[in-house]
């Protein structure tokens, strides 16, 4: 009843039913009351997002899947120090986190948002090396600035790694769906489909349910990859071998024979190993000689030991024996049994599938449950006897001689056509994601040409998917080139309508492209797609920015952060809107909150100097905006303001240096030359000022502050005419209410001398 209750509430998982899965498995916590089933109950509610439940049922548990679930219910539920003490315990020195590589990649997660930046590196570095398609984990070192290059992390060894990891994990499934497919096509050509699916029926009630000695419950569970070691030691299937209760309802249903890694000797079966034969035997399965249960129990605990060899390593040398007997046995072929091979895996896919046979290459079968009554293969240990007592000394040798065959096994299994597929699938694997992670590395360092380019080289599939174009589009916004990031975001949406990613930065496009009709199409759109992201209400709040409603906008800003408090641009821009409406305080808290999730956040860091600019506080914003140079070495915008700030310093030389910078980052952007013409006019340096100034006329001919600053330049050369001119040109652009003002005033003051015009 246990094990079928736990195969229900997994098929309710795999189906999205999360509330009949909830239901099903409080039956079975209160029935079976049993850590492991706490473990499935929690994994259940963390499914249907109900991170607070899972807290409470896991809570004070020890074993390593339980501090697992429990610590992603504490990071869900945002409680950081509950959920680092329960993956990393202070008490216990030299303790392995568990679940391996996802363990690892939590709590990378947790020191990354509690600001230890070097733990956090140094276990996503783990997570990665345990499991290189981490994706994730690379991700995250690409966020802080530490990832290595893509080239070392997707190299060589991470192949290494992998086909390794296939080799001992990966064969599990394989040779199991096989057997599934096989044994379909086997029933379904030898019995009618009636009789076939009242035997499949049979054979679930009488070999699934009562003889799996792993429980079911690790599919639901697991969050990392499959194949994760759990606490650095057996893997997944191993934590959940432990063997449910005899259920008294199923005890007169016999249970199958138990192959001890037996090859048994077809000609028992008439020298043949047809289906017809199989079949013959098979349905004559109530005269077969069967181990009792107390006996079952024994072996059964001798052939799935905890600390035992890998399962899938057996199953691999069960196939490459079969192989090789074939060449040399003639017509013989091996006799596995089922419950060794269901007893291999703990996916409750299984359980309700019954292997009567394996068909291995040209229509040869592994027979299992075929043999006739009282007879026994020649190769089958003596612990198929009746006597329990020579069940012990015989099994040694059976290990011994399976052992020898698994090394060999392992010696030429990379030479097999399947071992070939394996490298030659992760070989491009790794090759896409060395693409991939050295455009998304180079990306977020801010090199963002280079990204282009290396986003250039994949292939026209890959590059025309919405992750890629949306990092196409984001690398264009650092670049300043709206127009191509517009277009590049336009293909993302075209090609996965359904995402969100990258539209918060899609929706600060279309803002200073000023694009009223498209951003609000945008906004209401993404409402409708998903109205609890945050990306949607961002891209509300910068609607209503652009039409000068900063309260408004304030509000959907806070609303997404209400949504995600760990989305920083949320916060940034949250700063922005203050910074508005002169809430000069409430802004730097923004930006600071911004800081808190994210250090690496430019944006925050040049608005917090853009505040104490404005504050004239210039040492505090040549401080800000240095560290957002340190992170964007390649932003026009940050190195001409780090030159207003020097400037506002007297530091007119590095000012100088600072600005030429910025005029090289980016020659469309006028506002460098505008500073730059500014500082030398502020050194009495007219000529070169006027130079810079006339430069910058042609590149932005309807700028009225260039013509204003020309002006005020000729004023102080004593040329009345001109200056006239230029305030006029300067009025004629319509330039703000507080520019015309000033211009107006100067124009007044044109015949004032300087020095009057100072006491003035």
């Amino acid at each position: 009843m246990e094990t079928l209750m736990a195969d229900c509430v997994q098929s309710s998982l795999r189906q999205f039913m999360h509330r009949n899965a909830i239901f099903l498995c409080e039956r079975l916590c209160a029935e079976f009351p049993s850590e492991l089933n706490s473990q499935l109950l929690a994994s259940c509610y963390l499914h249907n997002n109900q991170a607070y439940c899972a807290y409470h049922i896991l809570k004070g548990t020890q074993m390593a899947q339980s501090r697992y679930l429990f610590a992603i219910s504490c990071f869900e539920m945002d409680l950081l120090s509950e959920a680092e003490a329960a993956l990393y315990p202070s008490n216990e020195t030299g303790s392995e986190v568990p679940n391996g590589a996802a363990g690892h990649y939590l709590l990378g997660l947790i020191y990354r948002y509690t600001d230890r930046r070097k733990s956090a590196v140094d276990h996503f570095k783990q997570a990665l090396s345990i499991d290189p398609l981490l994706w994730a984990a690379y991700e995250e070192l690409c966020t802080l600035g530490a990832a290595d290059e893509a080239s070392g992390v997707f190299g060589e060894s991470a192949a290494l790694l992998i086909q390794h990891q296939s080799m001992y994990h990966g064969t599990d499934s394989q040779h199991v769906q096989t057997a599934i497919e096989d044994r379909s096509v086997l029933a379904g050509r030898t019995l009618g489909p009636e009789e076939a699916n009242s035997r499949q029926l049979k054979h679930v009630h009488g070999n699934s349910l009562r003889d799996l000695p792993a429980s079911h419950h690790g599919t639901a569970v697991v969050v990392g990859p499959s194949s994760q070691p759990l606490n650095g030691g057996s893997s997944t299937m191993s934590v959940y071998s432990t063997p449910s209760p005899m259920s008294s309802q199923f005890s007169t249903v016999a249970p199958p024979p138990l192959c001890r890694n037996g090859q048994p000797n077809m000609n028992a079966l008439g020298g043949e190993s047809s289906p017809k034969s199989t079949v013959n035997t098979t349905i004559q399965a109530p005269r077969r000689k069967f181990v009792d249960e107390g006996k079952l129990r024994k072996v059964s605990g001798r052939l799935f030991p905890d600390s035992g060899p890998r399962r899938s390593t057996r199953l691999a040398a069960e196939a490459a024996s079969v192989a090789s007997s074939n060449s040399t046995q003639g017509g013989n072929g091996i006799s596995h049994s089922s419950a060794k091979f269901l007893g291999a895996v703990s996916s409750s896919r299984l359980s309700s599938a019954s292997f009567r046979s394996v068909t291995v290459r040209k229509g040869q079968s592994w027979a299992s449950e075929s043999l006739d009554d009282g007879k026994r293969p020649e190769a089958f240990d003596d612990a198929r006897s009746d006597n329990s007592a020579t069940t012990s000394s015989a099994s040694l040798s059976g290990d011994d001689r399976y052992l020898e065959r698994e090394r060999g096994c392992m010696q030429i299994g990379v030479l097999t056509p399947n071992g070939s597929r394996i490298t030659n699938g992760v070989s491009e694997l790794l090759s896409l994601l060395r693409t991939l992670g050295e455009g998304y590395r180079l990306s977020c360092l801010y090199r963002c040409q280079d990204a282009l380019d290396a986003y250039r080289k994949l292939s026209h599939k890959q590059y025309n998917t919405g992750w890629v174009l949306s990092q196409v589009g984001k690398a264009h916004f650092e670049l300043v080139d709206y127009l191509e990031a517009d277009h590049a975001f336009i293909l993302a949406r075209r090609a996965t309508p359904y995402s969100l990613d990258g539209m918060d930065i899609y929706s600060t496009v279309l803002y200073h492209l000023k694009e009223e009709m498209k951003l609000s199409y945008l906004a209401q759109d993404l409402i409708l797609t998903d109205r609890l992201a945050p990306q949607s209400w961002c891209a509300i709040g910068n609607c209503y920015s652009l039409q000068k409603d900063h309260e408004t906008a304030l509000k959907n800003f806070q609303r997404a952060v209400h949504l995600n408090s760990r989305f920083p641009y949320a916060h940034t821009l949250c700063g922005h809107e203050y910074v508005a409406l002169e809430d000069y305080e409430n802004g730097i808290k923004s930006y600071q909150s911004a800081l808190k999730i994210d250090t690496r956040h430019y944006n925050s860091w040049y608005g917090l100097g853009m505040v104490y600019l404005r504050q004239e506080k210039f040492e505090f914003a040549e401080h800000h905006f240095r560290r957002a140079f340190q992170i964007n070495q390649r932003s026009s915008v940050i190195m001409c303001y780090l030159g207003m700030a020097l400037h506002a310093l007297k530091r007119n030389d590095e000012a100088l240096e600072m600005m030429e910078k910025a005029i090289t980052a980016d020659r469309k952007n006028p506002l460098p030359m505008y500073h730059k013409a500014n500082i030398l006019a502020s050194l009495e340096r007219f000529d070169e000022a006027l130079e810079n100034l006339e430069e910058l006329k042609e590149s932005a001919p309807h700028e009225s502050s260039v013509y204003a600053l020309m002006g005020r330049i000729y004023k102080r050369c004593n040329l009345p005419a001109k200056a006239m001119l230029h305030y006029g040109l300067a009025l004629d652009l319509k330039p703000s209410a507080a520019d015309t003002a000033v211009i107006k005033s100067a124009m007044e003051k044109l015949h004032v001398p300087d020095e009057l015009e100072d006491g003035l």
